[in-house]
């Protein structure tokens, strides 16, 4: 396919088949956009879980961990191990209802009481990730994930 002039193209331009802009090209890149998001999302909320659990890459701002059977060590179990689903894409839909779940009651118990702004309470981590994932819970994994292995036979 020749860009531009061709003299030897005797098609008068109206005869040819529309070729489809960048503009198309770039939506059609979209599932991959949705598992790359799902796959950026996921590891940098891995952190956050564990940085509750064993204080890495930073310690709890009151240094050191939480309690394991504590709130906050419940939130840190389910966001590394949640986390960890959703980085590989596997149930990812019932996973993601769940955290969108935790992130909504970490909002509302944690950063709501202090004001009703999240850019005034630092809740925008917790507002962001409870949408995203409320996002993946009804849009899937992605064409990159275990469950769209699974889906085409690939995997059992």
């Amino acid at each position: 396919m020749s860009v531009g002039f061709n003299p030897r193209d005797t098609t008068r331009s109206s005869e040819r088949a529309p070729q489809p802009g960048i503009a198309a090209k770039y939506k059609a890149l979209s599932p991959q956009f949705l598992s790359a998001l799902r796959i950026v999302a996921a590891f940098v909320f891995i952190l956050a879980g564990t940085s509750k659990l064993f204080a890495f890459p930073v310690p709890m701002p009151q240094g050191g961990t939480v309690p394991l059977f504590s709130e906050m060590g419940v939130g840190g179990v389910l966001e590394v191990f949640g986390g960890a689903l959703l980085l590989v894409g596997l149930f990812t839909r019932p996973v993601a209802f769940v955290l969108s779940g935790e992130m909504a009651v970490a909002y509302f118990q944690f950063h709501f009481p202090t004001s009703f702004w999240p850019t005034v309470n630092q809740g925008v981590p917790a507002v962001l990730y409870c949408f995203l994932f409320l996002y993946l819970s009804a849009a899937g994994g992605g064409p990159w994930s275990i469950d769209a292995l699974r889906r085409s036979g690939k995997l059992p």
